[in-house]
């Protein structure tokens, strides 16, 4: 019997939790729709199934639906400059339907602004449309180069005060037992999809990076229960398995990149040929590092610490740390960024990151505009001709180096 491939596998584990979702809610389950890097632990507790508008405008998008759903939220009178995630979703909420189908209705809303202040209005709308109450967790941003104990302290009144909400909501004491099993398995799944990324670092790299994008939608929206630690537990033996046998994605790797932000989800396919026609491979990313939140099982101060520490929700000091740490570890070539229109919180600093980057790793940059959703945002001949411009600099580069030895 042919083993399940961890490619095949997602696909087959989503579309089962998307129809599970559904058939819940014609049970009569309670449903949150959920921002993509909320504490879903409280609900998992609960029995409150989560779906994720993020990666439901996501999915849209990359079977090419997004621009419908983005002309009815425009024509409702939504700016083109808010998130493009935010109008696919309010033009899925008023069509009904979508090119990648349909969400449960929510019963609850929960939104937490540690991924971006965007979701707060985005989620206020919601509410008010659908007629749902929303939890609202205001995560504060971290200005200093440490998480400081007030914002935990403020976090931690904030959970406490979330678990009063959702015992009112739902009518039933809250479930601590089933929040401890929920953080437990939310931190194996954190440290299991930490394993697979980091094997990265190997040379060659064993996998397509661009594939992790894919896997994302599991550790958003399974975080915390048994079927996200199978998953994970699958790909990080899968590629383990490749290290051990020295296989890489590629047969002659010569450029090894790291993508910071979002990706083009209604083109994929361009990014995927601008690395491979070049031999190049994605062995790491900043976007699915996020979703990296180990913390202490059974302590409500460390989880908000995890959750408040995300590298989105952090200074200017703390990126370029994280970057450059990032380049060392998986022995990095070259560093898209992906200026999104639409993401300005993981995007503002871009342009400074870019130089900065380079005056101390060395690492030659460029900076590629786009959008995660609006396909009206990007040109595919414009990032062909940067992204080789990426690759003439490490050839330059490298040929220096080869001068000075």
């Amino acid at each position: 019997m042919t083993k399940l491939l961890a490619k095949d596998a997602v696909k087959i584990i989503q579309a089962e939790y998307n129809a599970n979702a559904l058939e819940a809610k014609e049970r009569g389950q309670l449903v949150a729709w959920v921002t993509s890097i909320a504490p879903r632990e409280f609900l998992e507790a609960m029995d409150i199934v989560t779906v994720y508008p993020e990666n439901h405008a996501a999915a849209i998008a990359a079977k090419k639906g997004s621009m419908e759903m983005m002309n009815i939220a425009e024509s409702m009178g939504y700016s083109t400059d808010i998130c493009s995630y935010a109008r696919t979703n309010l033009g899925y909420v008023e069509a009904g339907d979508s090119a990648a189908g349909k969400l449960p209705a929510p019963d609850l809303l929960v939104c937490c602004n540690n991924i971006c202040n965007t979701v707060t209005k985005w989620y206020e709308i919601l509410s008010r449309r659908l007629n749902v109450p929303l939890i609202m967790i205001d995560m504060p941003f971290s200005h200093e180069n440490e998480v400081h104990d007030r914002a935990i302290d403020y976090m931690v009144g904030q959970f406490q005060h979330m678990i009063g909400q959702l015992e009112q909501i739902t009518g039933k004491p809250f479930n601590y037992d089933r929040l401890h099993e929920s953080m437990e398995l939310s931190n194996q799944a954190s440290l299991l999809w930490k394993e697979a990324a980091d094997f990265g670092s190997a040379h060659p790299c064993p996998f397509n990076g661009i594939d992790f994008f894919n896997y994302m939608a599991l550790i958003v929206c399974m975080r915390g229960n048994e079927k996200a630690v199978e998953f994970f537990t699958l790909l990080r033996d899968e590629i383990a398995e490749k290290v051990a046998r020295g296989e890489g994605y590629l047969e002659n790797e010569k450029y090894r990149i790291l993508w910071d932000g979002i990706p083009f989800w209604f083109n994929l396919k361009a990014m995927f040929r601008s690395l491979k026609n070049y031999d190049a491979c994605m062995v790491g990313s900043t976007y699915p590092d996020n979703w990296v939140l180990p913390y202490d099982v059974h302590d409500l101060r460390s989880m908000a610490r995890a959750y408040t520490s995300i590298f989105i929700n952090r200074n200017f000091d703390y990126r370029i740390k994280n970057m450059t740490r990032l380049i060392d570890k998986f022995d990095v070539d070259g560093v898209i960024f992906h200026s999104n229109r639409s993401c300005k919180a993981q995007d503002f600093a871009q342009y400074a990151m870019s130089r900065k980057i380079s005056d101390i790793t060395g690492v030659p940059t460029v900076v590629v505009d786009g959008d995660q959703n609006d396909p009206r945002s990007f040109s595919e001949a414009q990032y062909e001709t940067r992204v080789q411009a990426l690759y003439e600099m490490i050839d330059q580069r490298r040929a220096a180096a080869s001068v000075r030895r």
